[in-house]
């Protein structure tokens, strides 16, 4: 471990039991697996872009620990709300006492909260909404269809919005991830406010073709065709941030190939291995049937997960843990 490593010596000291010590082997596991020339995904559940994951997420992005991310569409738009309109957040400490009464004074003035921290809608979401818009337009009127990432892909890499930057950009993991072309897998993308905000246009008639930004399915087509590329030698590890679909969508990429596309006469040149490695954050306790509150070994009866996969869970919160995790992966 490097001298100039304070967070990480930290952790080798303090971090020796239940939360702490499964968190701190999970960083080891990770780092020994891309050292080794394994691939990563990160998945993000959650509201981990408005928590500001991306402070430590794209140094992670830029020093090449992360290979291909999966994140709702609420977490792809406030990672760039954050970077436009940071300066007119509202941060509400005291909002486990607040009454009906204030909540919605806060929607009176344009603010929507996210647990203690309020994302204004004219600063942030009209901003990304008309840049996008002239975006969606211009493919309608081609006949071109794009992922929704790739839209927002190309607003950072034309500089639409940089005079409106409020944050240094070297903190917005998807920043990040446009300037080294990262992969990004956005299921359920509709459920977001930009989602709704596309579904708007097309009621009003601005974008004629509701197909105009691709689906979910698109996304696993796609993600079928990348993990038969990244598959090979150490494999591809999976970092589950909270649950949801965020973390279910992709990790059946793997059945998939192996039980449907194999069907009914399995392949051995179509199969695939399995994830090589696991890990999941998340406070879900376990219960009757909750996908966050899993346990990995429930994994392995669905084909995604063996035996001998290296699995971790830390339940903890993630705002805390994943920077931890983060840090030790980059030598901090």
């Amino acid at each position: 471990m490097p001298d100039d490593a304070p967070v990480s010596k930290f952790m080798e000291t303090h971090f020796r039991h239940f939360n702490a010590a499964s968190l701190l082997d999970a960083a080891r596991a990770y780092r020994e697996h891309v050292e080794g020339g394994g691939k990563m995904m990160i998945t993000l559940a959650g509201a981990m872009s408005t928590a500001e994951l991306g402070v430590s997420l794209a140094e992670m992005i830029r020093r090449g620990k992360v290979h291909i991310i999966t994140c709702t569409g609420a977490n792809l738009e406030e990672d760039l709300f954050n970077l436009v309109a940071h300066e007119s957040y509202l941060r509400v400490p005291h909002y486990r006492h607040l009454s009906p009464a204030e909540e919605k004074d806060l929607l009176d003035r344009g603010l929507n909260r996210v647990t203690d921290t309020c994302i204004p809608e004219d600063e942030a979401m009209r901003v990304l909404d008309q840049a996008v818009l002239d975006r969606w337009k211009a493919a309608d009127r081609a006949g071109e269809r794009k992922l929704p990432h790739e839209f927002l892909y190309e607003i950072i890499r034309e500089g639409t919005l940089e005079d409106r930057y409020q944050i240094d950009p070297a903190e917005s993991w998807v920043v990040a991830a446009a300037e080294r072309d990262l992969p990004l897998i956005v299921p359920g993308w509709e459920d977001s406010t930009l989602g709704n905000s596309f579904v708007s246009e097309v009621w009003r008639g601005s974008v004629k073709d509701v197909t105009t930004v691709k689906s979910g399915l698109e996304y696993m087509t796609f993600l079928v065709e990348w993990y038969y590329e990244n598959c090979g030698g150490r494999g591809v590890g999976f970092f589950q941030i909270g649950g949801g679909i965020a973390g279910d969508f992709p990790i059946c990429v793997v059945p998939l190939i192996n039980q449907d596309i194999n069907y009914p006469v399995p392949d051995p040149e179509k199969t695939v291995p399995l994830w090589s490695y696991f890990c999941q954050i998340s406070d879900s306790t376990t219960s009757y049937g909750s996908y966050s509150g899993a346990v990995p070994n429930e994994k392995i009866t669905w084909g995604k997960l063996g035996p001998d996969t290296p699995r971790f869970i830390i339940e903890s919160d993630a705002t805390i843990v994943a920077p931890l995790v983060f840090a030790w992966v980059l030598g901090w």
